[in-house]
């Protein structure tokens, strides 16, 4: 990649005494999935348009034990956390910002019973957050029209009812926004949660993904557009499972708001 992303390091930020606003936690699938990488790529590059004092852990950063938890092994879980929260805390972090709800709703909900009390926040409410004090603008018309339609994270909509921002932050790029029929708090989960993503489906006629896309499908779809790591590449298979991909791209919130920068 020929352009040169600034992702400062905590330990850089504190050798220099200096302090960040956000900790970006990039999280286990942005930082070793292939296609996860890309929206960690995107989202960084919104950051340093916006010129966003931010700071990741770098190698500092282990995985928060949400898998762990999820899949019953709660004593790995609680190590996993235990770790970083005593690095946080050492770090005096105060907000965290992630592209994964999973992180999101782990960091939020979970940890504060172990010590780890932060504000933390999903991208998308952090994007809505930089619209709103306009250190984004979008000139350009490359979505104009497009037909979207936004499947809603299971850990940022019905377990934290966060609903809008995604919502909102999409409403910017002129597009046509359809809804799925199940959507909201009504959503169909992607089939990745609760460590799902990790293991092989279950008997059953129809995988979870195949049926959620299918729910996309029937919005008649040029984009679908993700909020979450795991739905991105649950949705892509979906897509590839109809036999689609050669026309309709799955696309995380951040990409697109990337892409209509021209970033």
């Amino acid at each position: 990649m020929s352009e040169q992303l600034n992702v400062p390091t905590m330990a850089e930020f504190m050798a220099e005494g200096k302090k960040p606003d956000i900790l970006f936690w990039v999280g286990s699938a942005g930082s070793f999935d292939d296609r996860a990488k890309k929206i960690t790529k995107a989202f960084v590059k919104i950051l340093n348009k916006a010129q966003v004092n931010f700071v990741v852990l770098g190698a500092e950063e282990s995985s928060t034990g949400d898998v762990a938890k999820r899949a019953g092994n709660e004593f790995l879980f609680q190590m996993q956390a235990l770790m970083n929260i005593e690095l946080l805390n050492a770090y005096e972090v105060k907000r965290i910002v992630t592209c994964d709800p999973h992180s999101f709703n782990c960091l939020k909900n979970e940890y504060p019973n172990l010590g780890g009390n932060y504000e933390v926040i999903h991208h998308t409410q952090f994007l809505k957050e930089l619209i709103d004090s306009n250190k984004i603008e979008i000139k350009s018309n490359s979505y104009k029209g497009k037909r979207i339609t936004f499947h809603d994270p299971c850990y940022l909509g019905r377990a934290n009812s966060e609903y809008d921002a995604p919502r909102e932050v999409l409403a910017i790029l002129n597009a046509n926004m359809q809804e799925m029929k199940r959507s909201k708090s009504l959503a169909l989960c992607c089939g990745a949660g609760g460590a799902q993503m990790f293991k092989e489906p279950e008997k059953g006629n129809m995988d979870i993904n195949e049926l959620r896309t299918q729910d996309a499908l029937e919005t008649n779809p040029d984009i679908i557009a993700t909020g979450c790591p795991y739905c991105n590449t649950m949705m892509t298979d979906g897509v590839k499972f109809k036999e689609k991909e050669g026309e309709i791209a799955v696309m995380d919130i951040a990409e697109l708001i990337a892409n209509a920068q021209d970033l």
